[in-house]
């Protein structure tokens, strides 16, 4: 279901424009209560594979990026193969919202060692299971989601994928977290924000490094959806002046680890991103883990 800002908002007397003001947010997307997650990574998974020409049964692994699977529930990874490619190897990946570029990176290593050719990561969250609906630090924001990708051999000698900058703050770890008997995520949202709008830029411009470009020449900037002013932050740090910026976030929220890859293919099914073009994904979060890379539209 979708909710608008007043929507959100109503609980705690907020308006829509307070809402948007404070975090980019116009309107979000939910499961409801009946709805599970498996359905929106099965079909986001499943337009990925349309969209790379091919079936199920041609993948060899599939990476599932979730937070939201807790303890006691089932895997999304094993479900996922059960629906889409019988015969594929499958394993769940909790790097938070920093989960889908971390298995980008992984699906991408596999690939070049021989250990795969084929490769779909999924990013999946059904963050309104994780979070307390009297909290207005998080009641606000966050939102459910799933986004997909095929990896698989380059037709050519150029950049595909880039190395991987990444890595984890471990002493800021409590900022984002399941306190002792509590059973929902508590997040220190001024401090957060504080911390990725001074360190994250930073990874993103190593990644670009690795890569061997400039973030002059990057067309898309796709960061997580946490925040609208995090993410104007970041672009303008990294002189993105030219670039496509994504402002996923107006309309979807943070869906953690899925927030990428919804981005990535709403520029693409939109027409803004086009073959060839270069993007610069950053995710962050939890953890505190980050991770950034750049990659070529296919």
């Amino acid at each position: 279901m979708s909710l608008t800002g007043s929507e959100l908002g109503e609980r705690f007397g907020r308006t829509a424009e307070w809402i948007e003001a404070r975090t980019g947010i116009q309107r979000l997307r939910r499961l409801r209560q009946h709805e599970p997650l498996i359905d929106l990574a099965a079909d986001a998974a499943s337009s990925a594979l349309s969209s790379a020409g091919l079936a199920g049964d041609q993948l060899d692994l599939i990476i599932a990026a979730t937070c939201s699977t807790r303890s006691g529930s089932a895997p999304l990874g094993p479900q996922l193969v059960k629906r889409l490619a019988p015969r594929a190897a499958t394993f769940d990946l909790n790097a938070a919202c920093s989960g889908f570029c971390y298995g980008v990176s992984i699906a991408d290593s596999m690939i070049r060692a021989g250990s795969a050719r084929h490769v779909l990561v999924v990013g999946a969250e059904r963050m309104s299971g994780l979070i307390d609906p009297t909290d207005l630090g998080t009641g606000i924001i966050f939102g459910d989601g799933a986004g997909a990708a095929v990896l698989g051999p380059a037709t050519d000698s150029g950049l595909a994928i880039g190395p991987v900058a990444w890595g984890s703050d471990g002493s800021q770890a409590g900022l984002i977290a399941f306190p002792d008997g509590d059973p929902f995520m508590r997040m220190a949202g001024q401090q957060v924000f504080r911390w990725a709008v001074d360190k994250i830029h930073q990874v993103a411009a190593v990644a670009c490094q690795k890569a061997g470009v400039l973030p002059s020449d990057i067309q898309l900037f796709i960061p997580h959806q946490a925040n609208l002013r995090i993410v104007d932050a970041m672009a303008k740090k990294l002189g993105m002046a030219h670039a496509i910026v994504s402002a996923d976030i107006v309309i979807s929220g943070n869906t953690s680890a899925a927030s990428i890859p919804i981005a990535l293919t709403r520029l693409i099914q939109s027409g803004r991103a086009r073959t060839g073009d270069l993007a610069l994904l950053v995710g962050f979060g939890a953890g505190l883990a980050y991770a950034a890379q750049v990659v070529r539209v296919p």
